[in-house]
């Protein structure tokens, strides 16, 4: 993959993205950051948790799916004993399975460019490794649109048992720390049962979407209700419909933070207020704050 762009400082990073994606046309749609410490070219391809479990790539999209749904049906029945707000959809059970580290099909995003920024340098002490932050210019459905009827329906796939494995390989993709029948709390909105056994009818209004397990195109989802750090990182999630393969290139644009620039990067994210304590607003995220500040930089507190 090409690289066209290489920050070697701050404000040249906030340049390209003030100037470069902007002038680019980037402005009349939403954009999405992901930062990572390590390039995809380097081992780390843009793929949700659940593609690191390198046997499930055998499997075919329906054992993929029914694996999935069973997963999510047991940690679902547990649910309600450790959480206050009833999920209303099993896209909100799984937000919250993927908060709590269970491998999922959701892949974490934000709309911050900082935050992005923040995770591509914050843990790279000690490395020889340019970091790097994407950006989505695949322009996906939300979520929030479809539900509203504000977007095109998104077409859910048939029956999911009998499907093969490659069935959508020829339109896969046009282009960076959170569903039916599993349990009781699934809500209508779900259409389908666990296995896929029944098929979703076509017509698909915006009340009545496909779960997580049924789409056939990456959907962005805010996750609600879910946790404070994700509405401190801004955080979005993107539902991959192919889970266990990488972001096709054309899907995402890389911006490589060089090495060199990660010291100077860090302090001045600290400056803005985009570190731990802000990111993380729990007891982890001060602690964090006060060794990167005390120990790291020996700055003051």
């Amino acid at each position: 993959m090409s690289t066209p762009f290489e920050i070697e400082s701050f404000d040249e990073y906030l340049n390209t993205i003030h100037k470069e994606l902007r002038a680019n046309g980037e402005n009349k749609r939403r954009l999405y950051f992901r930062g990572q410490s390590k390039r995809a070219t380097e081992g780390y391809p843009l793929t949700p948790s659940i593609a690191r479990y390198k046997h499930l790539a055998r499997l075919s999209l329906a054992d993929l799916e029914q694996q999935e749904c069973e997963v999510l049906e047991t940690f679902s029945n547990h649910l309600l004993t450790y959480v206050q707000h009833r999920p209303q959809t099993a896209w909100e059970e799984l937000a919250i399975a993927q908060h709590h580290g269970l491998p999922t099909r959701f892949m974490d995003w934000t709309t911050n460019p900082l935050v992005a920024l923040y995770f591509a340098v914050r843990n790279t002490g000690g490395r020889t490794n340019d970091s790097a932050v994407y950006v989505l210019i695949s322009n996906p459905k939300r979520y929030a649109d479809l539900k509203r009827g504000q977007a095109p329906l998104v077409k859910p796939v048939g029956d999911g048992v009998t499907e093969p494995a490659n069935a959508h390989d020829d339109d896969a993709y046009g282009e960076f720390g959170i569903e039916e029948g599993y349990s009781s709390t699934v809500s209508a909105l779900d259409a389908t049962s666990a296995t896929g056994a029944a098929e979703i009818s076509a017509d698909i209004g915006p009340l009545e979407l496909p779960t997580p397990f049924k789409i056939t195109e990456d959907i962005i989802y805010d996750p609600p209700h879910v946790s404070p750090r994700i509405r401190a990182q801004d955080g979005v999630l993107l539902a991959c419909w192919q889970p266990v393969r990488p972001l096709d290139e054309n899907d995402y644009l890389e911006i490589v933070i060089k090495l060199s620039a990660h010291e100077d990067i860090r302090r001045r994210l600290d400056q803005y207020g985009v570190f731990d304590k802000q990111l993380f607003p729990d007891l982890d995220g001060i602690a964090k704050w006060l060794k990167y500040r005390a120990f790291e930089i020996n700055g003051a507190i």
